[in-house]
């Protein structure tokens, strides 16, 4: 990766990965997947969301690889995973098959967690038979099933038509983000994070998401636009864990409460007071201590577990 597309340093720089291997979709999109931490150790699938990459995922990497296998992998378009022409929530429930089946033994169980529309592309997977063999137990943080733009808080107005429309133009604009300035990263936090988030952790969110490629980002709105993923949660039957900031503009805490209701095995929500969309960064220690809680609770490490090797 350059050192455009991510912070170079400090805590949420992306940490070497033991291995880097890449997984071949239904429609033969190649995904950039990466591989941290030990084989046998118990294990962890990170899916990042909307405009981010496997350098959103650096702090639960660092601190998880220490006594996990941590798999993270680049949605198809983001990072350096090839854009593809095919984008919607089967393809994304393809994608995550196919890092399943390259990095997880047959029956081994892992962990999955997804941020935003990571979350999405496990409730997209929901009833597929690579989710449920290996599945331990899911955490959604940050995300919906649906109603995403009506939902969204972005635009500072009374939820209505006018918001909607408002959003959809704002969140699905074609524009070029630019480089990264002082005024991108105001923009950027106002948008997505809390008002008690670091320099830190806007530089670091900042160029993750600038460096997500313009046309990329577009299609993968419109997509977002249309989600309606309402089934594939009621269909998500492993134990699910939702976590969410109560100061999310993106996907405000009213889809946390929607997942809750919907969830056939709901196993707990965490609020967390003053943050925004981008949990994981602005909350590191909370997020991964929720992902070792269901680690320990859900998963068990599996000794003779071989990592596979990707197309």
């Amino acid at each position: 990766m350059s050192r455009l597309m991510h912070v170079s340093h400090g805590p949420y720089a992306p940490p070497v990965p033991a291995r880097e291997l890449t997984a071949v979709s239904a429609d033969g999109a190649r995904l950039h997947v990466e591989v941290h931490g030990a084989e046998g150790a118990p294990a962890v699938v990170l899916v990042h969301g909307w405009t981010c990459s496997t350098a959103f995922w650096a702090a639960q990497i660092r601190d998880l690889a220490a006594d996990h296998r941590v798999i993270a992998y680049d949605q198809r378009g983001h990072g350096r995973s090839p854009a593809s022409d095919l984008c919607g929530t089967d393809a994304l429930a393809d994608d995550l098959e196919a890092v399943l089946a390259a990095t997880l033994a047959p029956g081994e169980k892992a962990v999955l967690v997804g941020h935003s529309m990571g979350g999405m592309t496990l409730m997209a997977a929901s009833a597929r038979p690579r989710l449920r063999e290996h599945a331990a137990a899911v955490l959604l943080c940050s995300t919906g099933s649906s109603k995403l733009v009506a939902e969204s808080r972005v635009v500072p107005m009374r939820a209505g038509r006018l918001r909607t429309r408002i959003t959809r133009s704002v969140l699905g604009s074609r524009a070029p983000l630019g480089p990264v300035t002082p005024l991108a990263r105001r923009i950027l936090k106002y948008a997505t994070m809390g008002p008690g988030s670091s320099p830190g952790m806007v530089e670091a969110c900042t160029r993750i998401v600038h460096a997500c490629p313009r046309r990329v980002r577009y299609a993968w709105s419109v997509v977002l636009d249309l989600l309606d993923l309402d089934d594939g949660v009621r269909q998500l039957v492993v134990p699910t864990a939702v976590l969410v900031g109560t100061a999310d503009r993106m996907t405000p805490a009213v889809h946390a409460c929607a997942l809750v209701a919907a969830l056939p095995n709901c196993v707990g929500v965490t609020e967390l007071a003053g943050l925004g969309h981008m949990t994981p960064v602005e909350a590191p220690e909370l997020v991964t201590g929720r992902i070792r809680e269901l680690v320990s609770t859900y998963a068990q490490a599996t000794p003779t577990a071989q990592i596979k090797e990707g197309a």
